[in-house]
Parts: structure tokens; C-alpha cells; sequence
């Protein structure tokens, strides 16, 4: 099942995942004592480092087949559930924040609120130019290039494919630097050791999704 690239991804994906609870486990018992702010940026350089490399393989991938991140078959149908424009929201990240982090200076609150406000005005671009894309298969000429015979308009009809698939993989580069200047701008307001519990609960989520949507899978198929 999937195509060459999606099951390719999915070995990826796993080990990349695998890696990420190795991550985690460092992330919990790393000692939050001020004498160890080096250990701490060390480990949170690792982890950026470790999402940086995600996003490489993943545009590397989606630039071969686009649409296997549009229906990511390394996916449970629960984590699919909450994708949004082929990975988490922004947004959600500033929730986690709020949750993770009692001890935020007035400063970082300001920081913080600031950097939501341009973040969602990101996040509206990305949406918009998603419904364009989505409107651009109804369009008139594509209609039409539908209603023909495709023995006869094979070459037009591939050529209005090929430009779908490549704004498809723009609103989708879009979305991801949209996430990573969350990432980015978070952490440069927060202190090392609140970076570590922020990125420690981010990860917790996303590792608690995939166990929970492969329980609920497996019970569905039994």
C-alpha cells in the first residue's frame, strides 16, 4: 500500500520518532540546576537539530509526491485527525507554552503575546492560500480539462496536474517555516531551562498522539 516515497517516509519517520523519545528521556532527567545552562542548551540544540533534520527529508520526499503528506499512510487516522496543512498548528505550540511554564517574567509574557499575534496572521496567510489552491481545482479551465477525453488532452491535462502538485508543495513549505519560526521565536524568548520543559511537553504530545491513534487502530482492527 502507498506509493514508493510513503513507505520510504514511514521507515523514516519511525526512526525519526524512535530518536525523539531517545530525546525525550534526556530532556526529563537533564539537571535543571543553573550550573548546568550549558547541558541544557546542548540538549536543546540537539532536539532543534533533530526537527531541522525532519523537515529537510520531508521536503526532500514531498518534492517527489506531494500528495503522500496529504495522506500520510506512516499516519494513525487520530494523528491525521489533527494535522493541519501536513503537520501540528503554530498556535497549538503557544497553548503548550501556557501549560508547561508557570514562571514566565512579564517580559516573556509580552514577548510571547507578541510573537502569537504575527504567528496567526502566518498561520491566516497559509489558510487562505490553501482554499485558493482548493477553489483552483474548480476552476473553469480545469473543468473542462476534466470533461475531455484524456486520450486526446493527455499532455494538458498532466501539465494542470503538475502546476497543482507544485503550489501543493508551496503551501505546504509554507505551513512548515510557519512552524519553525514558532519553534525559533519561542525558544529565543524562553530561558534554557524553560526551553527544555517547553520542547519536553511538545514532544510528550506528539509521542502520547502516536500511542494513543496506534491503540485505537489495532482496537478497531480487532
Amino acid at each position: 500500500m502507498g506509493t514508493q516515497v510513503g513507505r520510504s517516509f514511514s521507515k523514516y519517520f519511525e526512526n525519526w520518532m524512535n530518536e525523539l523519545e531517545e530525546l525525550l528521556k534526556l530532556l526529563v532527567i537533564v539537571p535543571r540546576e543553573t550550573s548546568c545552562v550549558k547541558d541544557q542548551e546542548s540538549l536543546v540544540n540537539k532536539m532543534t537539530a533533530h526537527h531541522k533534520d525532519y523537515y529537510r527529508a520531508k521536503w526532500a520526499a514531498a518534492h517527489e509526491d506531494i500528495l503522500a503528506f496529504f495522506t500520510p499512510m506512516w499516519l494513525s487516522p487520530l494523528e491525521i485527525a489533527y494535522l493541519w496543512v501536513t503537520g501540528w498548528k503554530p498556535s497549538m505550540a503557544f497553548r503548550l507554552v501556557g501549560a508547561a511554564l508557570s514562571e514566565l517574567s512579564e517580559e516573556q509574557l509580552k514577548n510571547i503575546d507578541g510573537l502569537r499575534v504575527k504567528i496567526r496572521g502566518e498561520e491566516e496567510k497559509v489558510e487562505r492560500e490553501m482554499e485558493r489552491q482548493q477553489v483552483a481545482i474548480g476552476d473553469r479551465k480545469m473543468v473542462e480539462l476534466a470533461r475531455m477525453k484524456s486520450s486526446d488532452n493527455d499532455g494538458l491535462v498532466e501539465l494542470a496536474l503538475k502546476g497543482l502538485m507544485m503550489s501543493l508543495e508551496r503551501v505546504m513549505k509554507m505551513a512548515d517555516c510557519v512552524r519553525l519560526k514558532t519553534l525559533k521565536g519561542l525558544l529565543e524568548i524562553l530561558s534554557p531551562k524553560q526551553c527544555v520543559d517547553f520542547l519536553a511537553a511538545i514532544s510528550t504530545l506528539q509521542i502520547q498522539m502516536r500511542k494513543w491513534g496506534e491503540k485505537r487502530l489495532r482496537l478497531s482492527e480487532n
